[in-house]
């Protein structure tokens, strides 16, 4: 990689921004790990995770990693572990109508398919279209709220170092993504048998 490019990246967004796929895409071109923290924090039947316990296994997924992006915010749980030791903050942060709209397609698609998500987990009609705890409420109402909280987290001085790269509109992501896939070091080739 050529100096400056991140190793160690958080991505955030409200939920249907395209955080999976934004973290999976940036740590194949970096050579990375990618940890999903919604596959660690939920249990079956949608049980939330204890804190402590998220806290270890989210440790666990980064120790001894030199590269790790990790796609979730849970700011108040794990921000000393992920966050601070980032060198690149990845914020997603696009309008409420597309992050809707992506958010219904992607919902509509796991119903239709019955994907099952962590720990076994399902979406379903009723879940997120008849339920006041869906995730259409929750990308409704963190939608404004993170534009106020994560600039203030931004601010606090243990995050100083760390770089944040704000896109409002995906064809900005993408432009960014591109550039640093083309700079992704190829794949390394079958290793030498040692045969003569």
């Amino acid at each position: 990689m050529i100096e400056g490019d991140p190793r160690r990246v958080v991505v955030l967004g409200v939920t249907g921004s395209g955080k999976t796929t934004a973290g999976a895409r940036i740590a194949r071109a970096i050579g990375a790990r990618h940890v999903e923290l919604d596959a660690l924090y939920w249990g079956p039947n949608w049980t939330a995770g204890e804190p402590e316990a998220f806290r270890e296994q989210v440790r666990a997924a980064i120790e001894g990693c030199e590269r790790w992006v990790t796609d979730g915010g849970y700011a108040t749980i794990v921000m000393d572990i992920t966050w601070v030791h980032a060198d690149a903050i990845v914020w997603l942060d696009y309008p409420l109508w597309l992050t809707m709209w992506r958010l219904f397609r992607r919902t509509t698609g796991r119903i239709a398919r019955g994907v099952e998500l962590w720990a076994g987990n399902r979406e379903s009609i009723r879940s997120q279209f008849l339920s006041r705890d869906s995730l259409f409420s929750w990308a409704w109402t963190t939608h404004k709220k993170y534009r106020v909280s994560y600039p203030e987290h931004f601010a606090r001085p243990e995050l100083a170092g760390v770089r944040v790269l704000r896109f409002r509109q995906p064809r900005a992501f993408e432009a960014w993504i591109r550039e640093l896939e083309s700079r992704a070091p190829a794949p390394a080739g079958p290793a030498a048998s040692g045969q003569g």
